[in-house]
């Protein structure tokens, strides 16, 4: 796995995010080399609170607040007031504790 947001974006340097790690961090990857859709699609589907969240982030990224909100809700987290680039790291940082 990683043990740093820095190590997060030299992993991303290859073509995909490692098939190891879980599938909502591969969607941050995804996010973060600015494949939106192939983000969403890897956690439309996933009802745990980190894809929750991760869904929440990327339509809040998206500019679609009523449904960044919506999935804000559903993870049991307040809507994020943090920059994207804040947020982000946060989430990352989520699977490293």
């Amino acid at each position: 796995m990683i043990a740093s947001f820095e190590e997060f974006k030299d992993t991303l340097e290859h073509r995909q995010p490692p098939e190891n790690w879980p599938v909502s961090l591969q969607a941050l990857g995804y996010d973060y080399k600015g494949d939106w859709q192939t983000a969403h699609e890897l956690v439309d589907q996933l009802g745990d609170p980190m894809a929750k969240w991760v869904h929440a982030y990327l339509h809040r990224k998206e500019g679609d607040e009523w449904n960044a909100g919506y999935w804000y809700r559903q993870a049991g987290k307040a809507f994020c007031e943090l920059s994207l680039g804040e947020e982000l790291k946060a989430l990352v940082l989520q699977f490293i504790h």
